[in-house]
């Protein structure tokens, strides 16, 4: 069995079809959902970028990669195996079409980079830039007599939202530098950690609809390159024996808690991204399926469905593999909580339940915020309504239980807490290149982690 392995990185679940939204953003991955499985409620629980697919990848929690925030020095340690390098192990063909480098290099046999024009005045042609490679490495798979493994890494919808015509601004009709719009003023003047950033790509916006509508144009941009590679796929022998994967790092805050048009804060908004899954064999029902999923239970799924499901004890991934033939996926994980973390802005770390999502601010001089936030996502799925303070047993619960699941995890992996040992790697964006470095480490990150 082969294996295409799609990330649509700051890929909110809420703003696709399958998922139940309303623009047309997502045909392509709508068609993908509708031959497979998608899994309703799959949470990214370490966020952004790197916490992210490093989790991912290695189906282990921050406590035993100890990558946990954005750009930082710290390197993945060499004992903890990826994904790429035990299918490679195995006999598989690994390539990938990525350009975040480091430890995410590991294990692939082509590593194809990609870039495009950054500049902020025009159109970024991110999602062709991705194909150009994509294409590379498929061709590389198309070559081989063994099974392969493909990484994809699409950079839409991430900031800046600049796609091309006929997709820029066909979510958006009006004029975003009018006058009589005072939506997006605050957040154009007087937010100094994006506030320039934000200027470099949408001047003089003043309407906060237009970069939402152009975060949706982002996506159905992307959606539209994804097509091709798959009709590149279709040409390709064993494409009919190829799991399809198509998920993401993170969401994205739009204006939802005045954390502006990045993916800091541990709102639904951010830790709620989709998973799609297709084979005509194992996952084909054409369902939504229940059931709290995180990012470690990726890396598992792919293992049980290579056939390759005793490395998943012996990597000690903490996730669970979602096959269950001839169903498809499980209906459950009988997973009761999730542990979340961001450190990149901000220091948090909470649980995320079924009904809750309990979190606690360690450090936050970006927002602000109360210590404490809960919701009972049943009753406020946006989280507008903190009630940490009229809850007081509830805080002093999920306070206990957060108190022992960090000593629990620490005596089992021996090492140190990452969110007391690591600092913050981000204080402000000034400019679109800062915002994702070639290098990916992030300025001041080597001073901040010793």
């Amino acid at each position: 069995m082969n294996v295409l392995l799609i990330a649509i990185d700051t890929l909110r679940a809420d703003h696709l079809g399958c998922y139940g939204y309303g623009p047309a953003t997502s045909p392509q991955i709508d068609q993908i959902a509708g031959a497979g499985v998608v899994v309703e409620d799959f949470i990214a629980p370490h966020i952004p970028t790197h916490p992210g697919f490093t989790t991912m990848f290695t189906g282990r929690d921050v406590f035993d990669h100890q990558i946990i925030t954005q750009g930082g020095a710290r390197e993945l340690d060499e004992s903890i195996k990826t994904l790429p390098e035990i299918l490679r192990a195995h006999g598989y063909f690994t390539a990938a079409a990525d350009n975040l480098g480091r430890w995410f290099e590991r294990g692939y046999d082509v590593y194809e980079r990609f870039s495009w024009d950054h500049d902020p005045t025009g159109a970024w042609r991110k999602a062709e830039a991705v194909n150009n490679a994509a294409f590379k490495v498929l061709a590389e798979c198309d070559r081989q007599d063994k099974p392969w493994f493909a990484f994809i890494h699409y950079w839409d919808p991430h900031t800046p939202y600049l796609p091309p015509k006929p997709f820029d601004r066909m979510f958006y009709s009006g004029d975003e530098r009018d006058p009589a719009h005072t939506s997006a003023v605050e957040m154009m003047t007087n937010y100094p950690a994006f506030q320039y950033y934000f200027n470099e790509w949408m001047p003089g916006c003043r309407d906060v609809e237009f970069p939402r509508a152009q975060y949706d144009a982002e996506i159905a941009y992307c959606d539209t390159c994804l097509s091709h590679v798959l009709t590149c796929l279709d040409t390709m022998k064993g494409a009919e024996d190829t799991l399809i994967v198509v998920t993401s790092d993170h969401g994205e805050e739009l204006d939802e808690h005045e954390m502006w048009f990045d993916h800091h804060g541990l709102y639904e908004t951010n830790l709620h991204i989709p998973l799609v899954l297709y084979h005509p064999d194992y996952f084909c029902s054409g369902e939504v399926k229940p059931g709290l999923a995180i990012h470690q239970d990726l890396a598992p799924t792919i293992l049980d469905a290579a056939r390759l499901e005793t490395e998943i004890e012996q990597n000690q991934m903490q996730g669970v593999s979602l096959l269950d033939p001839p169903e498809g996926v499980c209906s459950t994980v009988g997973r009761e909580s999730v542990y979340i973390t961001e450190c990149a802005w901000m220091k948090k770390h909470g649980f995320r339940t079924e009904r809750y999502k309990f979190f606690e601010s360690l450090y936050d001089e970006l927002h602000k915020r109360p210590q404490f936030e809960l919701y009972d996502l049943l009753a406020d799925p946006g989280e507008q309504n903190n009630i940490a303070d009229r809850s007081p047993a509830l805080v002093e619960m999920f306070r206990k239980q957060l108190a022992e699941h960090v000593a629990k995890r620490l005596a089992e992996t021996g090492g140190p807490n990452p969110i007391e040992e690591q600092h913050i790697t981000l204080t402000h964006v000034g400019n679109v290149d800062v915002a994702v470095p070639d290098n990916q480490i992030l300025e001041g990150a080597d001073e901040a982690e010793n």
